[in-house]
């Protein structure tokens, strides 16, 4: 693998490693909201959803940066499971805004404690408080990369 002259060991290295963890943290917090019908990216546009309700396939492809056709099987599929629902928009109707469905927000309300009850059961039982001080000053530093 050909890396930049301008990136240095370290960086390559922190950057290998926070993608490595990061996935499989995600991986395993999607696990303790017991959500095995649901994919990432189906959780993901449920939680985005409850966040933001009545937008359209392709806002929702674009917040969540993948094409409208993937982002339309995505719904696709959470309309199958009951958790979200179409509706035309009142200004416009031939569009569809989509909005969770009462069982579709109870879904998101359950895995979030649920995940935030595991990870949070996770660092009280396997860190110390200097490790979890760790967890939050390094928290700080990747929020950072997120900002543009």
């Amino acid at each position: 693998m050909n890396q930049s002259p301008r990136l240095s060991p370290s960086a390559v290295q922190a950057s290998r490693e926070v993608r490595t963890v990061i996935g499989r943290l995600r991986r395993r917090i999607l696990r303790a909201a017991g959500a095995e019908d649901v994919t990432f990216g189906q959780a993901s546009v449920l939680g985005r959803l409850s966040d933001k309700p009545g937008v359209t396939a392709s806002e929702l492809a674009a917040a969540e940066g993948v094409r409208h056709q993937s982002m339309t099987t995505t719904v696709t599929s959470l309309a199958a499971l009951g958790l979200v629902e179409r509706h035309p928009d009142p200004e416009d109707g031939r569009r569809l805004l989509i909005a969770l469905t009462p069982e579709g927000q109870r879904r998101v309300e359950v895995g979030r404690q649920a995940r935030q009850e595991w990870l949070a059961g996770e660092l009280q039982d396997r860190c110390t408080e200097e490790e979890r001080r760790a967890v939050i000053a390094a928290m700080t530093v990747l929020e950072r990369l997120t900002h543009d």
